[in-house]
């Protein structure tokens, strides 16, 4: 009897290729929708914040963490801001400062929570009860400039965001410019933002490596 020799036809070769470029388009279009939506959420953050302070704002015609009649607003045990700053109209401290801080950056979180405004828990006892983002990293409001030659009167931040959503972001919500414009991305040290570019030559973001994004308003 001939010997038959065993293996892959051509059309069944094509065939298998074809199933794997199927799966492989499936896998990267079903991570280019995580990665969507994981952007749709930092910048649903950065959206939301605003209304916090506008809402508080039309209720009780005082600013959320700067409040002095917090108490007559909110009721018994509602933390009240203290200092000659107090009441001066600015959110006072950073927006990465701990719950032993009780600047009012973190008195901010106890009274939109307590207005019903923002969701979690209060009065804040550890820094697990301070809010955080889709990856995690802290996020916070302050009137102090992260960098110099940002405009707005109260400036949001992110931290541990991702370099490759961090400037999806600043596609999406701004310029698209990493260091200019009201949104910035880079490194976060002393009380301060030191920008990082999105492409060009020397220092640039790293697609892999978190990043901080303030956005100010």
């Amino acid at each position: 009897m001939p010997n038959r020799q065993s293996g892959f036809t051509l059309v069944e070769i094509a065939i298998v290729l074809v199933i794997i470029g199927l799966l492989l388009g499936g896998v990267l279009k079903g991570q280019e929708l995580i990665n969507s939506a994981k952007v749709k959420n930092f910048a649903q953050d950065f959206r939301s914040v605003p209304l916090f302070i506008y809402g508080y704002q039309d209720k009780f015609k005082a600013l959320p963490g700067d409040d002095l009649k917090a108490v007559e607003h909110l009721g018994t045990g509602t933390p009240v801001p203290t200092g000659t700053s107090a009441g001066n109209g600015a959110i006072d401290g950073y927006w990465n400062d701990g719950q032993s801080a009780a600047s009012e950056a973190v008195i901010f979180w106890d009274h939109v929570r307590r207005a019903n405004l923002a969701s979690g828990p209060f009065p804040i006892n550890t820094n697990a009860d301070l809010p955080t983002n889709a990856d995690g990293g802290r996020i916070g409001i302050q009137s102090a400039k992260p960098v110099a030659d940002m405009t707005g009167s109260y400036y949001i931040c992110s931290g541990g965001i991702l370099g490759k959503f961090a400037k999806q972001l600043d596609i999406t919500m701004d310029d698209g410019k990493t260091t200019t414009g009201s949104m910035r991305v880079g490194t976060w040290a002393s009380n301060a933002l030191t920008t990082v570019a999105e492409s060009g030559t020397g220092t640039i973001i790293d697609d892999g490596q978190p990043y901080v994004v303030c956005l100010g308003f």
